[in-house]
This record gives structure tokens, C-alpha cells and sequence, in this order.
């Protein structure tokens, strides 16, 4: 299997708002920086998405170790959010549906797919690409401004 590192971020001008992504993708020594934009949505959405978007990349099944500052990301595979969830039909323990169903969704397809490493990093501190990530997502939301 594959190894490959993967840094993912997420940004938004106001919550909702406009936002951006950013994923850096390393494979031996191939770096691969990608990013995107949407007009109107929400900072865990971003998060989300820049985890699925580098995710969708891989074209095979691989061992992944996936880093990002987002503890609504981490934690749902670290505490295990997601087997309760799936377990409540995608609902909270207050019985409320879990925001993000969809993307959600693409996430465990992927980290059914592929060998996942879920790793928290301090968002906006010394880790460069975790840094970089920010750049690539808050740059997208820059890029889109009129």
C-alpha cells in the first residue's frame, strides 16, 4: 500500500460566509498543493471538504496520514463520533440530525477506502504546513473578493 501525507485546512470570511480550502499532498518526493473556493458556507464545511478533496486524489486504496487543525475533524474518528453516529442514524446524542450529513458521508467512504491516520496539529502555530494550508484557503477566499 502507498504511503502518503497529507495536510489539509479549512477558512471562511464570516460564519457563513465566503470560504476556501487548501490540501497539500506528499507522495515520495512529489508535493502536490491543491485548493478551492465556495460563496456561501461554513468554516467546518471547509474543513471537511479540503479532507475530502485531497482524499478524492488517491487513486488507489493507501495508508494515509492525514493532519489538520480541526477537532470537529480529528475527533470524530479519535473519539469515535462517527460509530455512534452511524449507530443513531446519523443523528446527535440529542437526537438532532449531525450537520454536514453529506460531506460526512465522503468522508467515511474515504476513510473506508484508505488506511486513515488522524492526526490534530495546532492550527495557526509552527507547523509550516498546517500554515501553508491556511495560506491556500484564505488565499482562495482573497482570490474571489470583488
Amino acid at each position: 500500500m502507498k504511503k502518503v501525507t497529507i495536510y489539509t485546512d479549512g477558512a471562511c470570511s464570516g460564519n457563513p460566509g465566503a470560504g476556501g480550502w487548501g490540501a497539500i499532498l506528499f507522495y515520495k518526493d512529489v508535493k502536490k498543493e491543491i485548493s478551492g473556493y465556495e460563496p456561501n458556507t461554513t468554516n467546518n464545511q471547509m474543513e471537511l471538504t479540503a479532507a475530502i478533496k485531497a482524499l478524492d486524489m488517491l487513486k488507489e486504496p493507501c495508508e494515509v496520514d492525514l493532519y489538520s487543525d480541526s477537532a470537529y475533524l480529528i475527533n470524530a474518528f479519535k473519539e469515535d463520533w462517527i460509530t455512534k453516529w452511524q449507530l443513531n442514524g446519523f443523528k446527535s446524542s440529542n437526537k438532532k440530525p449531525i450537520q454536514n450529513y453529506e460531506l460526512w458521508a465522503k468522508i467515511i467512504e474515504n476513510n473506508n477506502k484508505h488506511k486513515i491516520n488522524w492526526i490534530k496539529v495546532k492550527g495557526h502555530a509552527d507547523n509550516e504546513y498546517n500554515n501553508r494550508c491556511d495560506q491556500l484557503a484564505t488565499g482562495e477566499i482573497a482570490k474571489h473578493k470583488n
